[in-house]
């Protein structure tokens, strides 16, 4: 059975689901019902998906509306009548306006994807590998033998592990 989606407001359980095509390009967006009253969501049809995500600051909407993109001159106003920005300059211009929703509908400020299991267990053991082969290079320049002993027979291990990883894949 299929998770029920969240808001990307607020994350509680999102009951009303909009898409919009623009451009060919399809814009999806989950509110709960509390949300979607707050952004006074009761015909779907007749909003656009910018106009729910950049919410209008009545003490900067006059300023916002002047701003416009030193790359390739995209105003607040075409964002939001296409739901598109013009280059990756708009992104520096607007991000007053676009960072927050991108923070709501990402839930972060970076895109981290999805990775398979055993490969983020093999970057793990990697990683801890490559940590350990430096603190035994350490010790032993400090001459902390029984720490570059421990760090040698965890390294053994590690690499035990990493094998038997391999073999089964």
């Amino acid at each position: 059975m299929a998770k029920p989606l969240k808001c990307d407001v607020c994350s509680e359980p999102a009951t009303v689901h909009l898409t919009q095509i623009i451009n060919n390009q399809i814009h999806k967006i989950d509110l709960c019902e509390a949300c979607a009253e707050q952004k006074g969501i009761t015909d779907p049809s007749g909003y656009s998906l910018a106009d729910l995500l950049v919410k209008p600051d009545s003490s900067k909407s006059a300023d916002a509306a002047s701003i416009s993109c030193p790359e390739c001159g995209c105003t607040q106003r075409e964002f939001k009548k296409t739901g598109r920005l013009g280059c990756a300059t708009c992104y520096e211009t607007f991000e007053a306006l676009v960072g927050p929703a991108l923070l709501n509908m990402h839930k972060g400020d970076s895109h981290k994807g999805k990775v398979p299991h055993r490969a983020l267990e093999r970057a793990h053991y990697i990683d801890r590998l490559d940590s350990l082969e430096n603190g035994l290079k350490e010790a032993i320049s400090s001459e902390r033998y029984e720490d570059a002993a421990k760090m040698r027979d965890e390294i053994i291990e590690l690499k035990k592990a990493m094998e038997a990883a391999a073999v089964e894949d």
